[in-house]
């Protein structure tokens, strides 16, 4: 039987096809496809949509981006075989820059990764140039070889669907962070500065759409935001979920 579009499951699936796609076409590594299953099980849970608690670290995301002096978006291959036209219209809405930065990392995949960008509309791709090649301290990891003209001075770095290790360095470097994560128990989730506990592909979304419509409004520049505290109460959602769950 055809699942309706609208319906969760069939988001699910056009998912896993955008991911199997960007394998084919060497974005996505198996790594990338073992890690994506581990966060559609959080999704599950979550029961496939955006929590309250989320749209409060979207909302506190969006203050610091629009805030950074110089924002940028790290992209690793399943964000680029996912989210390439959000990556592009964040980047717009928000003065970022755009960075290409890989675990698994590979000339040939950057190329890739940079190329399906472009065909999305960006302008510019860092971390592609080794002649403008930076290392982030205390990382040993292909992560830590990063774009001087972007992760390596920016003051704020989203970096969605990302490795606890990098997350710890870039803190421990001076940046603030911004992730996101399905999993709001995992290191990244628990180290980063503002966590959004959300499937990536609804929550670019929305944090494009609450960014836009911040740029309308006078920024609070002294409004504070708690990762613990919205962390706990994104826990609590999903043990009240699975006790739902448990009993339907």
């Amino acid at each position: 039987m055809l699942i309706p579009r609208s319906h969760p499951r069939a988001a699910s699936l056009h998912i896993r096809e955008k991911l199997v796609r960007g394998y084919r076409e060497g974005l996505v590594v198996e790594e990338g496809l073992l890690a994506h299953g581990r966060g559609e099980m959080f999704d599950y849970i979550i029961g496939e949509k955006t929590l309250k608690t989320s749209h409060e670290a979207i909302k506190a995301a969006s203050r610091m981006l629009l805030l950074a002096k110089r924002p940028v978006i790290s992209v690793n291959g399943n964000l680029a075989a996912l989210c390439p036209k959000e990556i592009v219209l964040l980047a717009k809405v928000t003065g970022a820059k755009i960075e290409v930065n890989l675990f698994y990392a590979s000339k040939k995949r950057k190329n890739a990764i940079a190329l399906e960008l472009k065909k999305n509309g960006a302008k510019e791709v860092l971390g592609l140039d080794a002649k403008f090649s930076q290392k982030i301290p205390n990382l040993d990891s292909k992560r830590r070889v990063v774009d001087e003209r972007g992760i390596f001075i920016a003051d704020v770095v989203l970096v969605p669907l990302e490795d606890g290790d990098r997350t710890a360095a870039l803190k421990k470097f001076g940046k603030k962070v911004i992730t996101f994560d399905l999993n709001p128990m995992s290191r990244t989730a628990q180290t980063a500065d503002i966590t959004i506990v959300d499937n990536v592909t609804r929550g670019m979304q929305i944090l494009i759409l609450v960014c836009k419509n911040m740029k309308k409004s006078r920024l609070d520049k002294n409004s504070k935001f708690d990762n613990k505290k919205n962390l706990s109460q994104s826990i609590l959602a999903i043990k009240n979920n699975l006790g739902r769950m448990a009993h339907a």
